[in-house]
């Protein structure tokens, strides 16, 4: 009997031909069937190996297509879409909103935060070889349950699962879970990584490019911040990134925060994105393990809405201003335009009604500006006297002086000039924040303005023309009109320079509302109307002070009694702008003598 020592060598050759057929045989039809065969089946450990090496070495080259599912959930308010690869989101849609149509002029397509491989995120994880390998190169099983989606995972031995359930109010639950991982892993750490291209979604890029920014909070969400260049936090945990666009938002939150947080940014110029968002942070493991809570929001930049997030501090990522900026748009300038639009009345009527409110409430303080016009017009006479008599840089001092002494015996107090003009900045920069920001401004039109936030466009150019680009805005043009017109009505009392090589303030004040144009064309139509109005306001003010307020001559008549009476002591400010006057001329004539010396040397 003959002994049996294995395989000969045909049958050895034939095994191994038999086995190759036999695995190719395997791995063809396993391609072929659905993720949750695939997780089934038995023979599917051996794909499951070859699976986690590579993984394990963080490539992801082979991925097969007919794999990779997508489920989709919605509500009133998002409509999402998951993809098996990554286990991510792979669609956004907030349904009550459109995106901008450049080829209509209008807001009527669909508005996607996220669609076209424009979002990735994952968690990577380092295992007991050094090596590493991230969540969004894994083939997710998904199963779906009413508005719960279910993504499962399986990577060398354990099992990731996440679990989003879409909830009211703009909101997805993202709870991750983990079981034999421990057995994979090392690190008491996983870094989150999300990278996030934006998508023009409104009229104006430059605009909204300027408005696409980080906000996060920290601190137990007691401080918030944003930036627009790109930031890092190795200290601070954070609560919730968001990539903020002009009107919408993309916020990810932590139950357990993020910590050693870095954030870039990049701007692209051309195309239908905006700017790319890279962001990586790290969560704790326990026990090597992942079982977190998450929620991702995709919200519109309603102020009511944010504020409903209580203790989220959501409604920070509005850029209504810091401080007292944002402080006058939230309880002055946002309430009055709700409560106007409440009306039923066209939101540019609305702004008009608004200058109005604003122009009422100033009029106390612009009444004594321009009061103080009219009466520095009565004694520019005696000024240009005084400047005739006193020429040269030699008697600057004197003739400064002696204006000083003019307005003081008319009663004439300069500062007081000062005040409307401090009083309007913060207004000024509140609307410069406010009309681009107010999402309920956005895609309301007015006369030749489709959509108030963005810059009308009526008049369209050949060609691009630097600081204006391919468009000239009419509300933009019709306020530098206005605002040239009540600066030439202003300017009259203004003094010549008084001493030699001082630029004449007169000439830069008619070069402002030029200039300003630039800045008006590509800036909120809104913007500029209510400037054209508030302005238009102001040369009816003067106009009626002029003609029906203040009389002139009787100004003249008090100015001239005023000068007759003893002189009123002298104030701190005078006395002080005195003191600091004869200190300049002390200096100067000390300048004069060295110079005097160093010359005859």
């Amino acid at each position: 009997m003959q002994k049996n020592n294995g395989l000969d060598k045909n049958q050895l050759i034939s095994f191994v031909i038999f086995s190759a057929i036999l695995m190719a045989f395997m791995f063809y039809f396993q391609n072929k069937q659905s993720d949750e065969k695939q997780v089934a089946d038995a023979k599917a450990k051996t794909e499951q190996k070859v699976a986690s090496k590579t993984i394990a070495n963080n490539i992801n080259a082979t991925v097969n297509a007919a794999a990779i599912k997508n489920v989709t959930v919605k509500n009133k308010e998002l409509t999402l879409e998951f993809a098996s690869l990554g286990g991510q989101l792979s669609s956004v849609e907030i349904n009550q909103y459109k995106a901008y149509n450049a080829k209509t002029d209008k807001h009527d397509l669909p508005l996607y935060l996220i669609e076209k491989n424009n979002s990735s995120y994952g968690f990577q994880f380092k295992d007991k070889t050094g090596k590493t390998f991230n969540t969004k190169d894994l083939v997710f099983v998904p199963s779906v349950k009413d508005n719960t989606v279910t993504m499962t995972a399986q990577v060398s031995g354990a099992t990731i699962q996440y679990v989003y359930q879409l909830l009211d109010n703009y909101t997805l639950d993202f709870n991750v879970k983990t079981q034999g991982l421990s057995s994979t892993v090392t690190d008491e750490k996983a870094d989150f990584h999300w990278n996030y291209t934006v998508r023009g979604m409104e009229k104006g890029r430059s605009q909204e490019q300027t408005h696409s920014e980080f906000n996060y909070a920290f601190d137990n969400y007691g401080s918030t911040d944003y930036d627009t260049n790109g930031f890092e936090e190795p200290e601070e945990t954070l609560n919730w990134l968001a990539v903020k666009q002009q009107f919408f938002a993309s916020i990810i939150e932590s139950t357990n925060g993020f910590t050693h947080a870095k954030g870039t940014q990049e701007t692209i110029e051309k195309g239908e994105f905006l700017k790319k968002f890279n962001f990586d942070g790290q969560v704790k493991l326990a026990g090597n393990e992942l079982n977190q809570n998450f929620k991702w929001y995709f919200l519109p930049l309603d102020l009511p809405l944010l504020k409903t997030f209580e203790g989220k501090e959501f409604d920070s990522i509005l850029p209504l201003g810091w401080s007292f900026i944002g402080t006058l748009n939230r309880i002055f300038f946002v309430p009055v335009y709700n409560w106007l639009s409440d009306w039923g009345i066209a939101a540019g009527w609305v702004i008009f009604l608004m200058t109005i409110a604003t122009k009422l409430i100033l009029s106390p303080v612009m009444f004594k500006q321009h009061k103080l016009s009219a009466m520095m017009k009565v004694v520019k006479p005696e000024i240009e006297e005084v400047t005739e008599k006193f020429k040269g840089q030699e008697n600057a001092m004197k003739r400064q002086q002696a204006t000083m002494e003019i307005y003081r015996k008319a009663g004439i107090n300069q500062m007081a000039g000062c005040l409307p003009a401090l009083v309007q900045i913060p207004i000024f920069y509140a609307l410069f924040r406010f009309f681009p920001n107010m999402i309920d401004l956005r895609g309301k039109g007015f006369w030749f303005a489709n959509d108030l936030t963005a810059y009308d466009d009526l008049i369209k150019l050949p060609f691009h023309i630097p600081l204006i680009g391919e468009h000239i805005s009419i509300f933009a043009v019709a306020c530098t009109i206005v605002v040239l017109i009540y600066t030439i009505m202003t300017s009259g009392q203004m003094q010549q320079p008084q001493q030699e090589g001082m630029p004449d303030m007169r000439i830069i004040m008619y070069i402002f509302p030029i200039t300003f144009f630039f800045f008006l064309n590509t800036s909120s139509s809104g913007l500029s109307w209510y400037y054209f109005v508030s302005n238009a306001l102001n040369i009816l003010i003067i106009l009626a002070i002029k003609y029906w307020i203040l009389d002139e001559k009787k100004i003249h008549a008090q100015i001239q009694q005023n000068k007759s009476k003893a002189p009123k002591p002298e104030g701190k400010f005078q006395k002080r702008m005195r003191e600091m006057m004869e200190k300049a001329q002390e200096q100067q004539k000390m300048q004069e003598e060295q110079r005097k010396k160093m010359n005859k040397k």
